[in-house]
């Protein structure tokens, strides 16, 4: 079995975005159309009241999706894991139209591959051992 992760580091963004809890929710909901994404439940989130830094969370179907602003330092982190690959879903654009114009956005896409692939591409079912704790 096969994933997908995308670590996505940002620099230069408007600080007052990377503070505004509205303006991740609608990041997050742009990312989970764009990657047509099922979401659980809504996106949890806590503002640190002394930096206005937002670390946010969304459990969905296929995994999750994070992210921990920095508006102090004009950055922020995002985090989206998938349990199947699928493509990116423009990380740029996305994160320029909630935070403004960005100097700096790195997209770093990990495959994640779990399972047995000898047992997975003879279409077995995964082993015992790898069941147990």
């Amino acid at each position: 079995m096969r994933g997908i992760e995308w670590l996505v580091d940002v620099r230069g963004c408007n600080e007052v975005a990377l503070g505004d809890p509205d303006a991740i929710v609608a990041l997050f909901e742009t990312i989970v159309e764009r990657a047509g994404l099922r979401p659980i439940g809504r996106p949890v989130w806590h503002q640190f009241p002394t930096t206005g830094g937002i670390t946010a969370i969304w459990m969905l179907r296929e995994s999750h999706l994070t992210i921990h602003t920095f508006p102090e330092f004009r950055s922020a982190s995002l985090n989206l894991f998938c349990c199947t690959p699928r493509p990116a879903p423009g990380w740029r654009e996305i994160i320029e139209r909630t935070f403004g114009p960005a100097g700096e956005v790195g997209v770093r896409e990990c495959p994640r591959e779990y399972g047995d692939p000898v047992r997975t591409a003879a279409g077995m079912p995964p082993s015992a051992e790898a069941a147990r704790p």
